[in-house]
């Protein structure tokens, strides 16, 4: 699909209270993997999976006053989140996932062209928080970002904006 016409299908709109199931679904899509590794019945899992859910969107909400939560949209139907913190001197991203049944149609790399054309417009870097094993950051070190701290199982990456010609 071209570039214009993925554009087209990709859209946004803040998060609200009724999104709390989706957000929950969706973030245990993104411990699917590794839940299969621990053992435990399927309660177990979902018990487990939606304690730390809520654990995360509070503390979400508790220390990013001032970011966007926003779902993201493909042809209108709910495929991730993406949630950003435009501070004056950087743009930080809290969070970027979706669905894996959206993961690998190009989705994530617009979204993310997207926030380095943003930051390249406004010049300041980007910086995000990934999982030394998260298959993401082969795609965040094409973009440009670059492994600046490791902080216990998360690398730190940072991007510096293109210059102005």
């Amino acid at each position: 699909m071209g570039k214009e016409n993925l554009l087209k299908l990709i859209n946004f709109r803040p998060i609200t209270d009724n999104d709390l199931d989706f957000l929950c679904e969706l973030y245990a899509d993104t411990r699917a993997d590794e839940m299969t590794l621990s053992g435990w019945e399927q309660t177990e899992i979902d018990k487990f999976l939606n304690m730390q859910f809520n654990i995360q969107h509070k503390q979400y909400m508790d220390n990013y006053k001032k970011a966007q939560f926003e779902i993201v949209l493909y042809n209108k139907v709910p495929a991730g989140r993406l949630y950003v913190d435009r501070r004056k001197k950087e743009i930080r991203i809290i969070d970027i996932a979706l669905l894996r049944q959206f993961q690998r149609q190009g989705i994530g790399s617009r979204i993310m062209k997207n926030l380095i054309t943003e930051t390249d417009d406004k010049q300041v870097p980007i910086g995000l928080h990934v999982e030394y094993n998260n298959p993401a950051m082969g795609l965040y070190e094409r973009l440009g970002f670059k492994k600046c701290e490791l902080i216990g199982i998360y690398y730190f990456m940072k991007r510096n904006p293109s210059p102005k010609s």
